[in-house]
């Protein structure tokens, strides 16, 4: 017998996933000006993973989404990172140093390579986390159909 998917569930998770979605990057984007950053806003993002799964099922997230996508994604955030560090040891002679022009105090570009360095972190974190929550969903499918 199958499973029907509740049409209250699926109308949820449409309604909050846009909303977990700019939030997250709206975290991310904010981080140096506010409670926040990279990883936290990643780690909301990867929660639309979670949210998609509740509403459409293994289905739905085997659908669209690769594990491999998330490796590579992982990899790249982290180089991202490393790279905006030996950009700032070559252009300023310190590890991590800034690259860019600071901006007046309190602005959206207010921080310099921070703001770059938060969104490396946070699509590091993002595919990371998603990366685990479809081995975790994968291991649970498994069990299901034991």
């Amino acid at each position: 017998m199958r499973k029907r998917r509740d049409s209250i569930l699926m109308s949820c998770t449409n309604l909050v996933l846009p909303i977990l979605l700019t939030l997250g990057l709206y975290i991310i984007i904010h981080g140096h000006l506010s409670p926040g950053g990279g990883f936290q806003g990643g780690v909301l993002i990867a929660g639309a993973i979670s949210t998609i799964y509740i509403g459409y099922g293994s289905k739905g997230i085997n659908k669209g989404i690769k594990e491999n996508t998330f490796k590579v994604a992982e990899d790249i955030g982290a180089l991202g990172f490393i790279i905006l560090a030996f950009i700032g040891l070559l252009s300023s002679g310190v590890f991590f140093g800034n690259i860019l022009e600071k901006g007046i105090p309190g602005n959206l570009f207010s921080s310099g390579s921070i703001f770059l360095m938060n969104f490396a972190v946070g699509f590091k974190v993002f595919a990371g986390v998603s990366f685990l929550i479809l081995i975790m969903l994968a291991n649970l499918k498994k069990k299901e159909g034991e």
